[in-house]
This record gives C-alpha cells, structure tokens and sequence, in this order.
C-alpha cells in the first residue's frame, strides 16, 4: 500500500487549518488516514507547524512519499535533516549521540530565527502604531486650530485708530 505524507485541509472558508497526515494514496483528500503527524495553521505570523519529528521520521523510512508542500514544511521543521542524519548512523558515519547533538544545534539555531522574526515584526508593528498615532495628533490638532475662534483684530484696530486720533 503506497503511502504518502501530505495535508488535509481543515478549517472554515477563508481561514484553512492543515492537518499533516500519513494516507494512503487512495484515499480522499479530507478522507481516511493512517496516523496524523502534526498541524499546520498558515493564518498566524509567522505561521504556526506543530509536527511529530520522530513518527515523521518513522514514516519516511518505511517508504512514505512526502507532497511537495509537505516536504517543505517536513525540512522546515528538521524532518528531512533528522532522516538524513539516521542515515549516517547506520552507515556508521557517527554516532546516534552525535546525530542528535547537530540536530539539537541545527534546532536551537532554527528557534532563534524564528524568534528573531517574531520579534521584527512585533517592532513594525509598534512602530506603525506609533506613526498612526503621531500622524492622527497632527490631524486633531490642525482640526483644534482651525475651529479656535479667531481674535477680533478689527475692533482692537479701530480702538487703536480712535486712541491715535484723541491724541
């Protein structure tokens, strides 16, 4: 039985929520599945992946075929590093402690990116919030300053003449 790794889409119209399962390849696209590997939500920022790494792996070995998306979001979450690292091990290339050591590296770098990018983009955020709000004092001011009665010029100026002419 061909089995492949792939998305089943979940979720309201507009807003899709991806479960990432291991089904037959006859199955329907929402249908019947073997084991459901993770979640993927692309509505956050960054989006979010929820992912089973071991049983991925598990099913990468037994012959699994990942979709094109899949296989994407798999190598995003180390999947195919961690498949590539088993490998080494049984070929003997290294130790099963030092496979977990780089992937554990690779990992802690790989948060920190994500990290990184949260954090840009929480400060774009504050800084168009801050933007708006100077930009919409500017308005409420010109908005004060042209609705402020204007001081009467003309009847201090006609005291003023009349004040010259006594003199």
């Amino acid at each position: 039985m061909p089995v492949k790794i792939r998305l089943q889409r979940h979720g309201k119209k507009g807003k899709p929520f991806y479960w990432i399962v291991a089904a037959d390849v006859r199955a329907k696209r929402d249908g019947k599945f073997l084991e459901k590997l993770g979640t993927y939500n692309p509505n956050t920022n960054p989006a979010t992946i929820d992912l089973d790494v071991d049983n991925s792996v598990k099913w990468l070995e037994n012959g699994a075929q990942p979709t094109d998306t899949a296989r994407a979001l798999l190598g995003y979450k180390g999947v195919m590093l961690k498949k590539h690292l088993m490998g080494g091990v049984k070929k003997g290339a290294f130790t099963e402690e030092q496979a977990e050591e780089k992937f554990n590296a690779w990992l802690e770098e790989k948060e920190a990116k994500i990290a990184g990018k949260a954090a840009n983009l929480k400060k774009d955020a504050d800084d168009a919030a801050a933007k708006a709000l100077e930009a919409e004092k500017a308005v409420n001011e010109a908005r004060i300053a042209a609705n402020a009665p204007e001081p009467e010029e003309e009847p201090v100026a006609e005291a003023e003449e009349a004040s010259k002419e006594e003199e």
